[in-house]
C-alpha cells in the first residue's frame, strides 16, 4: 500500500512539474494578442506619407504582431523636434523610425552618434545608388535606408524647340554654356523664355552644377571650401551669364517658378525628377515633354548627371529597433514591387537599384511622348558623383545667396564674393 501511494506521490509531482513547465514554456512564446507598435514621422501627404503608409500596410497583412503608425510633420518640424528631444537627451518622445532630408543628415549624424541604429549588417547598401550612401555614413558606420532619388534631368517642350528649328538631340550631352545659346535661339524664334529659375533666393541650380563635378560646399575634411572651389566659381558664373543673357525668368518663390512652366512661358526646366507630378497638372501639355541629360559645366571636369534633393529612412537607437530594423529591411531594401508600385502611383522614383528592372520603369509615358522617362532616370542616377554635404548646408545656402546678386549684377567679382560668403559662414558657424 505504501508502494502504491508513493507511486501516485511521484506521478503527481511528474505531472505538477511537466505541467509547470509547459505553462513556462507556452508563458515564453509571443501572444498573438500582443502587438509591438512602432512609429514613423515623415512630411508630405502627397508623397511620403502614403507611400510610407502603403509599406506598412504591407508589412502588417504579414506581420499581424505589428501596428505601424505613419505621423506627418512638416520637415523643418521634424528637424526641429529630433534636435530638442536629443540635445535634452530625451530619445524616448521621438518615433521608431523618421524620415530625414539627405542635405541635413550629416549635421544630426555628428552632433548625435549614438542615437541612430548603424544599418551596415542589415542592409545590403550594394543595392542602392552609391551617390545616396555617403550623406548617412559617419567613421565607416551606415546609418540610413536610402530612399527617394533627386536624380536631374533638363525637361523641354518638344513643340517649342521644333518651332524654333531645332533637333531634340540638340539637348544630348552639352553644357550649360552651349543650353543658353539654344535658349537665344528659342526666345529669337519663339519669343519664350529659356527656363525660370530661383537661383537668387534659392541657389538649388549652383547644387546641381557643384554635384556633377563632385564638388561641394565642403571638401572631403568638412572644411569650407568656398575661395578655391573651382567647380563653385564655375557654377556661380554660369548663373550670372544666364540671369544676364536675357533667357532667364527670375523667380522669387515655389509658386511663381511652377506657374512658369505650367502655364507654358518657358521651353525647359532643370531640377529633381520629382518635378514630374507638378508638370504633369497641366493634361493639355501631355505629349509636349521631354526629358534630356542634365548639362554639364564647361571648363571644370564634370558629367551629365546630377542631385537636387533626396532623403532617405533612419531607426533611433532605442525601444523597437529590432522591429523597426527588419520592417525597413524587408520593403525598402527586398520587396521590389513596392517599388514598382510607389512608381507607378506617386512617381517615387527609388534609389533601390533592383527595383529598376520593373515594369514601371520601361513603360513609356504618354505625358513624355511615349519616351521611358523613368528608365532614363534611373540610368543617369547611376552617374551621380557621390559628395560629401558635411553638416551646414542651409547655412551654405545662405551665404552663397547674399552675395550672388552682387555678383549677378556686376557689383562684386566671383572671387570677392566667395571671400565675403565664406567670411560670413565661417562666423555663423564658430
Amino acid at each position: 500500500m505504501k508502494k502504491k501511494l508513493s507511486l501516485i506521490f511521484l506521478t503527481g509531482l511528474t505531472l505538477i512539474s511537466c505541467g509547470t513547465n509547459e505553462q513556462k514554456n507556452e508563458a515564453s512564446k509571443p501572444s498573438g494578442e500582443t502587438k509591438k507598435s512602432l512609429t514613423v514621422w515623415a512630411w508630405d501627404k502627397n508623397f511620403n506619407i502614403p507611400i510610407m503608409e502603403k509599406a506598412a500596410k504591407i508589412y502588417s497583412d504579414k506581420n499581424s504582431n505589428i501596428e505601424i503608425k505613419v505621423v506627418d510633420h512638416g520637415r523643418d518640424d521634424i528637424e526641429q523636434k529630433i534636435h530638442t528631444s536629443l540635445s535634452a537627451n530625451a530619445i524616448n518622445t521621438l518615433p521608431d523610425i523618421v524620415l530625414i532630408e539627405d542635405y541635413a543628415a550629416q549635421k544630426f549624424l555628428t552632433s548625435y552618434p549614438d542615437a541612430f541604429l548603424p544599418l551596415n549588417e542589415v542592409i545590403n547598401y550594394n543595392d542602392f545608388a552609391n551617390y545616396k550612401i555617403r550623406p548617412m555614413t559617419v567613421e565607416n558606420k551606415i546609418y540610413g535606408v536610402p530612399f527617394d532619388s533627386g536624380v536631374t534631368g533638363l525637361f523641354y517642350r518638344r513643340d517649342y524647340l521644333k518651332e524654333a528649328g531645332l533637333s531634340e538631340e540638340a539637348l544630348e550631352n552639352i553644357t550649360w554654356n552651349e543650353l543658353i545659346e539654344i535658349g537665344k535661339e528659342i526666345k529669337a524664334k519663339t519669343g519664350k523664355q529659356l527656363m525660370a529659375d530661383m537661383a537668387l533666393n534659392d541657389p538649388g541650380i549652383i547644387r546641381v552644377m557643384m554635384q556633377s563635378a563632385g564638388a561641394w560646399y565642403f571638401n572631403d575634411k568638412g572644411e569650407i571650401d568656398f575661395v578655391n572651389n573651382e567647380a563653385l566659381k564655375e557654377s556661380i558664373l554660369t548663373v550670372k551669364e544666364m540671369f544676364n543673357s536675357g533667357v532667364v525668368n527670375s523667380a522669387t518663390a515655389w509658386g511663381e517658378w511652377v506657374s512658369n512652366f505650367t502655364s507654358g512661358n518657358v521651353a525647359t526646366i532643370s531640377t529633381g525628377a520629382w518635378i514630374i507630378g507638378s508638370i504633369k497638372t497641366e493634361e493639355a501639355q501631355s505629349g509636349k515633354w521631354g526629358v534630356a541629360p542634365i548639362p554639364r559645366l564647361a571648363n571644370v571636369k564634370s558629367v551629365n548627371a546630377s542631385n537636387l534633393g533626396g532623403s532617405s529612412w533612419y531607426i533611433f537607437n532605442k525601444g523597437n529597433k529590432v522591429e523597426a530594423s527588419e520592417f525597413m529591411k524587408t520593403i525598402f531594401s527586398e520587396d521590389k514591387e513596392f517599388y514598382n508600385e510607389i512608381l507607378t502611383e506617386r512617381g517615387a522614383i527609388g534609389t533601390f537599384l533592383p527595383s529598376q528592372s520593373t515594369v514601371a520603369y520601361e513603360a513609356e509615358d504618354p505625358f513624355f511622348d511615349n519616351q521611358k522617362v523613368y528608365k532614363d532616370f534611373s540610368n543617369w542616377m547611376k552617374e551621380i558623383p557621390a559628395v560629401n554635404y558635411s553638416v551646414y548646408v542651409k547655412e551654405a545656402d545662405q551665404a552663397i545667396v547674399s552675395v550672388l546678386k552682387y555678383i549677378v549684377e556686376g557689383q562684386m567679382t566671383v572671387e570677392e564674393g566667395l571671400i565675403k560668403a565664406e567670411a560670413q559662414l565661417k562666423s555663423q558657424i564658430q
